[in-house]
């Protein structure tokens, strides 16, 4: 399975380095690299990765920082697209999973 990112989860991935850069550089390449990690996981592992589904939206909780990262499959193209990635501790507009 491939690995896509939709712009906006682009957007939240820069913007979550970002927001650690400013409060303690050499922290953002750990929090980033450990986000990346749990991705990849979910690609090499999916099937050994219990995830909570709602109206085919997954959502994942990285390991480490507690980012949340909702996420589609498509079968077909054989990949798993990141629709965005969100902290835990952020407010959320809609109850999700």
């Amino acid at each position: 399975m491939k690995l896509r990112f939709t712009p906006r989860a682009t957007y939240d991935l820069a913007e979550i380095a970002e927001y650690v850069r400013t409060r303690n550089l050499s922290a953002a390449p750990a929090v980033r690299g450990a986000i990346l990690r749990s991705l990849q996981k979910l690609t090499l592992f999916r099937q050994s990765v219990v995830p909570k589904m709602s109206r085919g939206v997954g959502k994942l909780v990285t390991t480490k920082y507690r980012y949340f990262v909702y996420y589609t499959v498509n079968e077909a193209a054989e990949e798993v697209v990141i629709l965005t990635i969100r902290h835990s501790a952020h407010r959320r507009k809609y109850q999700d999973l």
